[in-house]
């Protein structure tokens, strides 16, 4: 087992401390993985949010040294879905549930690994209160060595201050801690311009009949869009959206 020295203690101390009390979320996460990087050796890493409405999906992620979202991908071929969503903290590896032989010939593997030249990697699922808040995965290139429990070690000092912050994140109603402006969450969530359009007057609160007939919809067009900005915000009514996105630019 790995002897943790003064600094290593002391850079623990600072992560734990910016965990409790960096204001925004997504600057907090990326500092974590640069800090993270100084204790474990890693090349890539990422870091998603459980959806705020309860659902079994993966929202809002932050890279480090990688700039695809594969939510999707994970959704589609992963198979540790199960454990991901048990409502359990765990840190583990990737060779701990399935065999180095067995792993390489699954389609998970196959369509996120290997165009990223990952192999190895250390997964840390958060969650409180039996509820899913969040998962961080981190990889290694093709040619090193496994993952050590040492590294499960330093990360099992901070998982359960992590799954507390996130958590309480998230029943704040605000998964990101700042709010967005309109502009920034259509960059953000890729928002059509008739759906950024729509979300703009939402936030002005105009009534239905108004935004109607600015925009020149239906009704049932309207609530098309607005269902559609739900879904890629990761929401499901306008009370966490007022939560999320800023009345005014």
């Amino acid at each position: 087992m790995r002897t943790l020295d003064t600094n290593d203690w002391i850079l623990l101390n600072s992560i734990i401390y910016k965990i409790h009390t960096m204001d925004n979320l997504d600057e907090m996460r990326m500092q974590l993985l640069e800090q993270i990087k100084m204790l474990i050796d890693f090349d890539s890493a990422d870091f998603y949010l459980g959806s705020p409405n309860g659902e079994n999906k993966l929202v809002s992620p932050i890279f480090y040294n990688c700039d695809d979202d594969m939510s999707d991908k994970y959704e589609e071929l992963d198979y540790s879905r199960g454990i991901l969503y048990s409502g359990k903290t765990l840190i583990y590896r990737e060779t701990d549930i399935m065999s180095d032989e067995k792993r390489i010939e699954t389609d998970y593997y196959k369509n996120v690994y290997r165009p990223n030249n990952w192999h190895y990697s250390l997964q840390m699922v958060l969650a409180r209160n039996k509820e899913f808040v969040g998962c961080v995965t981190f990889y290694r290139t093709i040619g090193k060595d496994d993952f050590k429990y040492d590294d499960i070690f330093i990360l099992d000092l901070i998982k359960d201050h992590l799954s507390f912050r996130l958590y309480k994140q998230k029943m704040s109603g605000n998964i990101t801690g700042d709010k967005l402006s309109v502009n920034a969450a259509a960059e953000k969530y890729n928002l059509t311009r008739r759906e950024q359009s729509v979300l703009k007057l939402l936030m002005a609160g105009k009534e239905n009949t108004y935004i109607c007939e600015e925009l020149t919809i239906t009704d049932n067009t309207l609530k098309k869009h607005v269902l559609n900005i739900y879904r890629k915000l990761g929401i499901n009514n306008r009370v966490s959206l007022f939560k999320m996105i800023k009345e005014k630019e």
